[in-house]
């Protein structure tokens, strides 16, 4: 019996991940698309992206279920996920990827070009004379794998770079705050906010209107964590009060953004749709398919979830 590792995802294309993965598995594991799978019975991993509702049903023997990305909260918060382990992806270029997104939106902001935009709609030539990196307070909350990465390239950069975490940590030019007592203050000196908090129960809405109202007038908001994180209706208000000046936001409550979304039309606000970083199945591949040999040689995995944590 050959073992199958099931493909599902619906914005990555299955043929890319299944050539990818092909030279390091070789013919040790048959890889089908979710719904071109000849024997459930022989389906032991799972490579999924926010499968429906059921899908793992059919797979009565699978001993691996791999997420499709860093992210993990739709993941886990599932009531129809099997007793297995469950893997994220920790790829280097997909912690580039996030950094340099997260650096633009620095960027985007700290060099006030929603300023400028505004002013080319208006035909104004509107200087601005900028501030020094050192002069600009940024801080950046969730110092996982990706956020402690953004933020040591923001602090390349020469920003006044702060972190907020759980517990202690040292990273290179970076003010590491810990703790809920930590987070109002840091709140109200930085000149930009960047959220990388992961979606946990304890994070859920934890940037609320309060956190919001602790933020320093004139501040921008940066968001490539989960729209969850964040309370949308209070982030809405803070933008149109003017008590923030504008916000880069890659994540949303629900995706796609509804078109009616008042986010869209808000001077200052940039939307992206979620690719803020995204996996790449030529740099991915090498760590997924060592996790499944490691099941199939009763080895430890790498990079394995923790349901209780949530990540």
């Amino acid at each position: 019996m050959t073992d199958t590792l099931v493909f599902y995802s619906g914005p990555d294309p299955f043929d890319a991940w299944r050539d990818a993965l092909t030279p390091y598995l070789g013919d040790s594991v048959r890889i089908e698309n979710a719904d071109a799978v000849t024997r459930a019975d022989d389906v032991r991993f799972a490579l999924v992206w926010k499968p429906p509702s059921g899908f793992f049903d059919p797979f009565a023997n699978l001993d691996l279920v791999i997420n499709l990305g860093a992210g993990v909260d739709q993941l886990v918060a599932r009531d129809d996920l099997p007793d297995v382990p469950i893997t994220r992806l920790s790829d280097p270029k997909m912690g580039q990827m996030m950094a340099s997104f997260v650096l633009f939106s620095v960027l985007r902001h700290a060099r006030e070009i929603p300023h400028f935009e505004a002013a080319q709609a208006r035909k104004e030539w509107a200087y601005r004379h900028p501030r020094a990196a050192s002069e600009i307070t940024v801080a950046v909350l969730g110092l996982g794998q990706l956020g402690a990465l953004a933020a040591t390239e923001i602090a390349r950069q020469g920003f006044n770079t702060h972190g907020w975490a759980t517990k202690p940590q040292t990273l290179k030019d970076v003010t590491v705050h810990c703790g809920d007592e930590a987070l109002g203050p840091l709140l109200n000196q930085a000149d930009i906010v960047v959220c990388m908090l992961p979606l946990t129960p304890t994070t859920h809405e934890r940037l609320d209107a309060n956190s919001f109202a602790e933020m320093k007038p004139g501040a921008a908001f940066i968001n490539v964590s989960r729209g969850e994180v964040v309370d949308e209706s209070a982030l809405v208000e803070a933008l149109l009060s003017g008590h923030l000046s504008g916000a880069t936001l890659d994540v949303f409550q629900h995706e796609p953004l509804a078109p009616d979304h008042p986010l869209w039309t808000i001077p200052g606000v940039l939307i992206t749709p979620h690719l803020a970083s995204v996996a790449l199945p030529k740099s991915a591949a090498p760590q997924i398919a060592a996790n499944i040999k490691a099941i199939q040689n009763g080895e430890a995995l790498s990079n394995e979830v923790s349901r209780v944590r949530g990540y």
